[in-house]
């Protein structure tokens, strides 16, 4: 079923305060998902949760995240910046290496920060930039498919990340030379999965190999990394994955092959932390009557790119009418210059007027992270549902000042900026 964990008069009474479109977060929800996580992994002695900045860079979320005993997983230089200004710091951060400016190397490196090396050639460069810590951890690639039984859950031999076994191995030899003392291991080979063999079956496979590393190396062997790839049930059918019964599974294959412990375990779950805690709010501002019916609404795929890029199913629900009959086909679209730029196709609903509110669930998690600005679409504002019941901006909408604030002067004009020439002067 869709998550209604906050009933229409919610997003009703933001929509009275805020100009939609916007997206809202539910802070019970998240801290409820990262107690879940916690709980479910507590036999292990080493075990943290490292939130993908990428899913929801916001400040006000990171330190929710962070007051729950969680980590951040970082991509970028500018993602580090964010999580020491949150206040993570050492072994809270964990970069990922790929294909990386190497200053960002350098950077993770002054923080304390694990760093993940994604291909052997990082072994140089965060030589020369900031240079090789204690520990470090490799990404693998096992190559061809990943499947579970029958079930294809991945296919890492198509992916670009990572290392192949001959590679571990040499890097390893490299490292030791280097001076490193231990070493950790980090795999995503499925995304999106409720299935719950699939964190158990990754972590027995990094386990086993980290084992054998290990013994080959003489190296110590610190952790595994399990990543992401835990999913969340974006369609009204199907069934959200059972946390507790997956830190179970990984805590069987993890006895079996160290009973004795002393290997940790980290997690970089984004979207199962946050995705259902989140819905992008709109409202009906057009309709179209051609060959279909088009309900035309204020946001667009610069809101919510999925179902334009992916062809993502997100549920909507139109607020005051979730008991009505789903009686009317629609598509859902935006203004954007492009076909795809719709959130639903021939989708049921409840008959939909002008002016009704649309929400459009599971959008917590790489949903406002990937806005872009195509026609000079404005991204919107981010709206924190708190525990105490209150809605609180943590970021304004974009306004068209920020979009001209990074054009170039203009030779002669009597403005420093380009923007002056193109905004209207300030009253």
């Amino acid at each position: 079923m869709p998550n209604y964990a906050l009933p229409d008069a919610v997003f009703e009474a933001a929509a009275a305060r805020f100009p939609t479109p916007f997206h809202l977060y539910d802070e019970q929800g998240i801290r409820q998902n990262a107690r879940r996580l916690n709980a479910a992994f507590a036999w292990c002695a080493d075990f943290r949760e490292y939130f993908a900045v990428k899913a929801l860079p916001n400040p006000s979320i990171l330190r929710i995240l962070r007051e729950e005993g969680c980590g951040v997983d970082c991509s970028s230089g500018t993602e580090l910046t964010l999580a020491a200004a949150c206040g993570f710091s050492g072994d809270e951060i964990i970069l990922s290496a790929n294909a990386m400016p190497p200053e960002e190397y350098a950077q993770a490196r002054a923080l304390g920060a694990t760093i993940n090396l994604d291909d052997q050639s990082d072994i140089a460069t965060l030589r020369t930039h900031g240079g090789i810590p204690s520990c470090v951890c490799l990404r693998y690639n096992p190559g061809g498919q990943f499947a579970i039984g029958n079930m294809i859950m991945g296919n890492p031999g198509e992916a670009k990340y990572g290392m192949t076994l001959p590679q571990l191995q040499e890097s390893l030899a490299i490292l030791r030379a280097e001076g490193v003392e231990a070493f950790g291991l980090h795999a995503f080979l499925s995304s999106n999965t409720m299935d719950t063999s699939y964190f158990p079956q990754l972590a027995r496979l990094l386990l086993t190999l980290g084992k054998e590393l290990a013994e080959a190396s003489g190296l110590r062997f610190a952790f595994i990394d399990l990543s992401g790839g835990v999913g969340i049930p974006y369609r009204p059918e199907e069934k959200p994955a059972d946390i507790e019964l997956i830190g179970e599974g990984v805590r069987s294959a993890y006895e079996d092959l160290f009973p004795e412990g002393g290997v940790g375990i980290k997690t970089e779950l984004g979207r199962w932390m946050t995705g259902p805690c989140g819905w992008l709010v709109t409202r009906a501002v057009h309709e179209k009557k051609i060959y279909r019916d088009y309900i035309g609404v204020d946001a667009s795929a610069v809101n919510l790119i999925r179902p334009a890029m992916y062809g993502a199913y997100h549920h909507i629900t139109v607020c005051g009418k979730r008991d009505w009959p789903l009686d009317h086909v629609y598509d859902i679209t935006g203004s954007l210059c492009e076909n795809n730029d719709k959130f639903a196709v021939e989708r049921l609903l409840p008959e939909i007027s002008l002016g009704d509110l649309l929400v459009i669930h599971d959008t917590g998690a790489h949903g406002f992270s990937m806005g872009y600005n195509y026609n000079g679409r404005l991204r919107s504002a981010e709206i924190l549902h708190t525990v105490e019941g209150e809605d609180r901006m943590i970021r304004r909408a974009e306004t068209p000042a920020d979009y001209f604030a990074t054009l170039l002067t203009i030779p002669g004009h009597p403005d420093d900026s380009l923007a002056a020439a193109v905004l209207p002067p300030q009253r």
